[in-house]
C-alpha cells in the first residue's frame, strides 16, 4: 500500500538539506555557520573545523576562530585559505581572525544567481521523489492491489505534497535572496 508519510518525509528531508545548504551562503552579517563545511586534516582523519575550535562573532563582519590545539593552527589556516571563502586568515597565537569584506552589488547578484541554481537542483530532487512515488502507485494499480480510483487519489496526494514542497523551497529562496540584496 502507498505510504503518504514516507513521501512527505523524503521531500521534507530535501527541503531541510536545501535550507542547510543556504546557511553556507552569507548575507550582510557573517555567521559562524559559514565555517561548518570546512573539514581539516587532523590526527590522521578529516574533522570539521567546528570540532577543533570555538567560532565566535567579534562584529558583523569578523569571526574569531579559537583553536584548542596549537599544533593545528597552520593546517587550519591553510584549509581556510583553500576553502574559497574569500577571506585571509590573520593568526594570533591560537586565534585566527577572519575579516570578511562587505558584499559588493556585483557579488550580491552572483549569490542570488547561485541560490536560484541551488534551489532548482533541489526542486529537481523533489520532482524525482514525486516520480518515484507515482511509479510505485502505478505499479500497485497494475498489480491490481489498488483500484484505479485509489491510484488517482494517491497520485493527486503526491502532487499536492510536491506543490507544497516546491513552494516551501521558493519561500526559503526568496527569504535568503532578500537578505542578500538588503544593504
Amino acid at each position: 500500500m502507498f505510504n503518504k508519510d514516507k513521501c512527505t518525509l523524503e521531500m521534507q528531508s530535501s527541503i531541510n538539506a536545501f535550507s542547510n545548504e543556504l546557511k553556507n551562503i552569507r548575507t550582510g552579517r557573517v555567521s559562524p555557520d559559514i565555517l561548518k563545511t570546512i573539514v581539516v586534516d587532523s590526527y590522521g582523519s578529516k574533522t570539521p573545523l567546528t570540532q577543533l575550535s570555538n567560532v565566535n562573532n567579534l562584529d558583523n563582519m569578523t569571526l574569531n576562530v579559537n583553536i584548542w590545539d596549537s599544533s593545528l593552527v597552520k593546517i587550519i589556516e591553510k584549509t581556510i585559505l583553500d576553502s574559497n571563502l574569500g577571506v585571509n586568515p590573520q593568526t594570533d597565537g591560537t586565534n585566527i581572525l577572519l575579516k570578511f569584506p562587505e558584499l559588493t552589488a556585483e557579488r550580491r547578484q552572483e549569490l542570488v544567481k547561485l541560490i536560484s541554481e541551488i534551489s532548482e537542483n533541489f526542486k529537481i530532487s523533489i520532482r524525482s521523489i514525486r516520480r518515484k512515488h507515482i511509479d510505485e502507485v502505478k505499479n500497485l494499480e497494475k498489480e491490481k492491489l489498488i483500484s484505479i480510483d485509489e491510484s488517482k487519489k494517491f497520485q493527486d496526494d503526491i502532487q499536492k505534497i510536491t506543490d507544497i514542497s516546491i513552494k516551501e523551497i521558493d519561500n526559503i529562496s526568496f527569504s535568503k535572496e532578500s537578505d542578500i540584496l538588503k544593504v
